[in-house]
């Protein structure tokens, strides 16, 4: 049986994704949670990832390593830099939960849109778009727009007013090749995000697991 070690930042996350994951991968396996929400807290409460914070991030992933599992999956994107300069200090397969979603979003087009509740996933996805768009000659023109008050809403567990602020914000999108939703706690509206904007909208959660799942089975 494999298993699987996540690194999880929000609560509603951490509840659903290891059920989530299970079922879509299909057959057995063990999934053990690590959950520590300072990790993104800090950084969106300072608006920089501290040196401290880092080697937090890093305590976490070598405590998932020590479970013995088969591969490390970190939920939040605001540790996605992070996790990138890690990675050469594990041993076990690591995997950030925006990978995917980057590479795909930059096939759409040129012109993306960022939407986010958690201001300090700016800089770290707009990073990372930017070099997934590099790789395929393009220069990219990212806009970003956050919500705040649907971030405390989803904190408190709200997410009724988290969904209703959000969509507020999607009847104003236009002109973009394709909407990136920045955290994996918005991923339950793409659709709908989508069926207003009437623009191809991605995110992260459907895409780590047909990556989960590519990975596992490259290990048979």
């Amino acid at each position: 049986m494999k298993s699987i070690a996540l690194i999880h930042t929000v609560k509603s996350v951490a509840v659903s994704f290891d059920t989530t994951l299970k079922n879509f991968i299909g057959e057995e396996l063990k999934v053990h949670n690590l959950w520590d929400d300072f990790l993104a807290n800090d950084p969106n409460e300072r608006g920089v990832f501290t040196i401290e914070n880092r080697n937090r991030l890093f305590n976490d992933i070598k405590s998932a390593e020590m479970t013995g599992a088969d591969l490390i999956v970190v939920t939040c994107s605001t540790l996605t830099p992070v996790v990138g300069m890690i990675r050469p200090f594990v041993k076990t397969p690591l995997i950030a939960i925006d990978d995917a979603m980057g590479r795909k979003a930059v096939t759409y087009g040129e012109h993306i849109l960022i939407l986010a509740t958690a201001a300090s996933t700016r800089e770290p996805l707009t990073d990372k778009l930017m070099a997934e768009g590099a790789k395929l000659g393009k220069k990219l023109h990212i806009d970003f727009r956050d919500n705040s008050q649907a971030f405390q809403a989803m904190k408190a567990l709200d997410m009724e007013r988290h969904d209703a602020l959000l969509m507020e914000m999607a009847e104003e999108i236009r002109g973009y090749d394709c909407v990136v939703l920045a955290q994996a706690s918005m991923a339950h509206l793409d659709q709908r995000i989508e069926a207003v904007c009437n623009i191809p909208v991605l995110s992260s959660p459907q895409l780590c697991l047909e990556q989960i799942k590519e990975t596992l089975e490259s290990m048979k």
